[in-house]
């Protein structure tokens, strides 16, 4: 017989921390257990849920991991109630915000080596006490939740740890998280095994210090590892400016003025936001780019402007893109992830195709041809509207994982 009256608390968590057994392919480990014991109801010091121990004593595991299939950043619980002679006599578990009893029969959850055994679900980590009580709704609604809708939240935001400011996320560090969790994105198998090694156990208040550096270092990670765009280059006239608005200095080819196309500095702000590099790529005089953008608000938005009055070329001429890659740090051998938008087929998308960066055509204005001529003037995507570029980005960022193997999927016309 246990007297638990006697025992430290690190023994009595260790003694009855539960074995998490997860999907099979499941992408995500515990890191740790942060434990509290209550002897006497009491407020939990890191949910939202007040504990009332079923016997003598009540143990809560508050257990982190650096992801969930959905957002960066995932904190579950789970409750041990234990009586005077050391029995367990209720284990509690939480699940999608709330807490339910782990009742694998008769009230009681399985057991692992003398632990409880906790099932997680895939992904998303909540708790069962048997995967057979998951329905085929529930299933259903998973699948969806670690493959098409894998990264939705990005950064988890609406914990005590994020509302004090202990970490922050911008809507790059956003992005970022939504693009690793795509590339984890995968199908529950329902098969389960336990975790091999038991986390890390310690005191709740150790566990609640360390929790806004592992969320900062994985942000880092995330800045300094993942396959994303290098730099998104665009053109400037029927790309961002309407031509048919644009007024000359009388006997110049240099612009005054222009109006932007509707939704194009929309855009650029969303696009600069979202942390993409972000270079102009445009012929003329460098006075007529510095004009309509600086008119707009856009000019200073770019991280470098390659002007062919500067660079003495006028795109398709290979100098003009390799220019553009060395403004902001790359070179030809990263053309496979940038993109350049234009509404020029004979020049921006020829350009760009020549040297394997990946072409968008801007078919706003009616101006110029919508046909290319023959192969080297094929776009590989085509958008409409200003507005369709970050969800088109969006859309093929995750697909650079896979650049290497093989080619960019054309579009379909």
């Amino acid at each position: 017989m246990t007297d638990i009256s006697v025992e430290a608390d690190g023994e009595l968590a260790a003694r009855y921390a539960p074995r998490l057994l997860l999907d099979a392919r499941e992408p995500y480990r515990p890191v740790a257990y942060g434990y509290t014991l209550f002897r006497e109801p009491g407020q939990s010091p890191s949910s939202k849920f007040r504990v009332e121990p079923a016997g003598a004593l009540a143990i809560e595991y508050a257990i982190y991991y650096d992801w969930d299939i959905g957002h960066l950043y995932d904190l579950e619980h789970v409750w041990v109630h234990v009586d005077t002679q050391g029995q367990i006599v209720l284990v509690e578990a939480s699940a999608h915000g709330g807490r339910r009893v782990m009742d694998a029969g008769r009230g009681k959850a399985r057991m692992l080596d003398g632990h409880p055994a906790i099932y997680a679900e895939a992904g998303k980590h909540a708790h069962w006490a048997a995967p057979e009580h998951m329905s085929a709704a529930d299933r259903e609604k998973l699948a969806v939740l670690c493959g098409p809708a894998a990264g939705i939240e990005g950064v988890h935001l609406g914990n005590p740890f994020a509302e004090r400011g202990d970490y922050l996320a911008s809507e790059e560090d956003h992005r970022l998280a939504r693009l690793r969790m795509r590339h984890d994105a995968f199908v529950p198998s329902h098969d389960y095994l336990p975790v091999a090694d038991m986390p890390a156990l310690m005191p709740w208040a150790d566990l609640r210090a360390a929790i806004p550096d592992r969320v900062r270092a994985e942000l880092a990670r995330l800045r300094a590892g993942l396959p994303r765009f290098g730099a998104i280059l665009l053109d400037c006239g029927d790309t961002l400016v309407d031509e048919r608005t644009e007024i000359k200095q009388p006997g110049s080819e240099v612009v005054l003025r222009g109006d932007l196309i509707p939704g194009a500095a929309g855009m650029v702000h969303t696009l600069k936001a979202l942390g993409y590099p972000l270079v102009l790529v445009a012929d003329g005089p460098r006075q007529s780019f510095v004009n309509l953008l600086g008119q707009h608000g856009l000019w200073e938005l770019f991280d470098a402007h390659v002007i062919s009055e500067d660079v003495g070329a006028l795109k398709p001429d290979a100098r003009m893109f390799d220019t553009a890659l060395a403004a902001i740090g790359l070179t030809r051998a990263d053309a496979w992830r940038c993109v350049m938008v234009g509404n020029n087929l004979s020049r921006d998308i020829k350009g760009a195709n020549a040297l394997g960066i990946t072409s968008i055509f801007m078919a706003w204005s009616t101006l110029r041809t919508h046909e290319p001529i023959d192969e080297t003037e094929q776009p590989d995507f085509r958008i409409e509207a200003p507005g369709d570029l970050p969800v088109l980005l969006d859309s093929l960022e995750p697909l650079l994982r896979f650049k290497g193997r093989s080619p960019m999927p054309k579009a379909v016309s």
